[in-house]
């Protein structure tokens, strides 16, 4: 074996690497065309979706993941016609196969993430609630300030913001208070067993009638509840033409001050928890039993 004999291998080698590029050059340039006409198709058709969604009135964020998922698939088409036509079919396998297990891995590494974000989407198309709508969900009471594909942000009466995950949002129960576009106040009074309950009712049922933001195509209700520990309990109930909370808690402290008035105006008594002390062991005591006579005595004598 002589020093000629490894370099000569090499030469027939890059030859025929060289023959076999020219022969398959045909194929690679009509492989780059058709990756270039895919990618012209899929800007066209991301510009079509976005401009089709746009006019559905879709949210935002579901416009742009529409767009690029449909970019996304017509550029992998045309990179499968593309590598057929270089007959690196053995090659595209072990892509997809290697492309599964990697995204099933992913998978469950990330699913959560990737629930939260398949329940944005659904939230996004369904759209149980609007921005700016008055919610109660997962615990949180507040108004919706946006939609995120992984969560829904609240912002509460005091002002905090809270990201509730869209998975849990989804999932559970959601109170909207705005979708109807009335609310209805529920208001607990009480009053002395010695009123009359009749002239009770007309007075609370009157005062709550001036209430400014009351809805007047709906009359004001009221139902006796329970007999209480010192008064008998009523729960006096109106309709709001708006379902801001700052309108909701401004109505129910008129209504308040309202009703309070027209019942000191007329004698009608809204009467203070009454507490009755046991001194008994076993109850039913009175208070002069349970102490030394003699006690008691100079007690009162004093």
């Amino acid at each position: 074996m002589t020093w000629d004999d490894p370099f000569n291998a090499l030469l027939e080698k890059l030859v025929s690497w060289g023959q076999q590029a020219i022969l398959a050059l045909p194929n690679v340039v009509a492989a780059g065309m058709i990756l270039g006409i895919f990618w012209f198709v899929a800007r066209a058709l991301r510009t079509a979706v976005s401009r089709l969604l746009a006019t559905a009135s879709a949210p935002p964020q579901i416009q742009r993941l529409l767009a690029t998922m449909t970019g996304f698939v017509v550029v992998m088409a045309g990179v499968f016609v593309a590598l057929g036509i270089l007959e690196l079919d053995k090659a595209l396998a072990s892509l997809l196969a290697g492309a599964g297990i990697l995204g099933l891995a992913l998978g469950f590494a990330f699913q959560d993430i990737a629930s939260n974000f398949m329940a944005g989407i659904l939230i996004s198309i369904r759209r149980p609630f609007r921005i700016g709508d008055l919610i109660e969900t997962n615990g949180f009471f507040g108004t919706v300030e946006r939609v995120e594909l992984r969560a829904t942000i609240v912002r509460l009466p005091p002002g905090q913001l809270v990201r509730v995950p869209n998975k849990d949002v989804f999932a559970n129960p959601i109170i909207n208070y705005s979708e109807t576009g009335e609310r209805r106040v529920d208001l607990g009074v009480g009053v002395s067993y010695g009123d009359d309950l009749d002239q009770a009712e007309r007075l609370a049922l009157k005062a709550v009638e001036g209430v400014e933001q009351r809805a007047a195509e709906r009359e004001p209700e009221l139902f006796y509840e329970a007999f209480g520990d010192s008064s008998v309990n009523f729960i006096v109930r109106f309709w709001l033409g708006s379902t801001r909370q700052r309108d909701y808690l401004a109505a129910r402290s008129e209504a308040i001050k309202r009703i309070k008035k027209a019942y000191a105006e007329n004698g009608i008594t809204i009467p203070f928890p009454v507490r009755t002390l046991d001194f008994g062991i076993v109850g039913g005591e009175k208070l002069a039993d349970a102490l030394p006579r003699e006690l008691f005595v100079n007690a009162r004598a004093s």
